[in-house]
């Protein structure tokens, strides 16, 4: 006779419980990741990330250092141009003022030299002579100090950057020689601030009459 199975007996595991199974308690018996290795881990992707975001900066820090320098030297730039520009402007103020003083002081230094020469030569030997004499030199004096000079023109070539023609003569000079100063020119510094007005010989002797 076969016997009867019992109540209640086990049945065998299926073979796909049984893998289950097993891979559960590999995985429990698997030892845990050291913390210290974790950390590791953990540290690296960190220290990664920081150092992407310190490149970020330090680019960005370039960038804006360039756009500052760039800047400061424009200003500087401006600021040189414009301190060139004023001296400039400055220095011509004060030629054109002191062009404009040694002017005037000119007209009197030629008025002196006038006076001077209609007084006959008896009258210079008097004091009140001689005395104007040493105040038309150092009306002089004080122009040549300042750079001004008197254009000397008579017999020279006549030349149209210094000499200011108001008339052609006859004279003993020969052609196109300055003849005689009608006004006299000065330079300040070889530049021409007033030119001389001159009359230009012609060529022509003068006729002299005969006894």
């Amino acid at each position: 006779m076969h016997n009867k199975k019992k109540k209640g007996a086990h049945k065998p595991a299926p073979e796909k419980d049984i893998k289950m199974q097993a891979k559960n308690e590999e995985r429990d018996t698997q030892e845990p990741m050291p913390e210290e290795e974790l950390s590791g881990i953990q540290a690296e992707e960190m220290s990664s990330s920081e150092q992407e975001t310190e490149q970020d900066e330090m680019t960005k820090i370039k960038q804006e250092l360039t756009e500052y320098k760039d800047k400061y030297l424009r200003s500087m730039a401006e600021f040189e141009n414009y301190r060139r520009r004023s001296i400039t402007e400055k220095a011509d103020w004060i030629r054109h003022a002191t062009k404009e003083l040694a002017l005037h002081i000119c007209d009197v230094v030629d008025n002196f030299e006038r006076a001077l020469q209609q007084a006959k030569p008896e009258d210079l030997e008097s004091g009140f002579a001689k005395g104007v004499i040493m105040i038309e030199k150092q009306l002089v004096n004080a122009l040549e100090k300042e750079g001004v000079k008197k254009i000397e023109a008579l017999g020279d070539e006549f030349n149209p950057e210094q000499h200011d023609a108001l008339a052609h003569i006859p004279s003993e000079y020969e052609e196109n020689k300055v003849a005689a100063i009608i006004q006299n020119g000065y330079t300040m510094h070889d530049k021409v601030i007033r030119p001389a007005r001159v009359a230009v010989s012609n060529g022509n002797k003068m006729n002299t009459l005969e006894e």
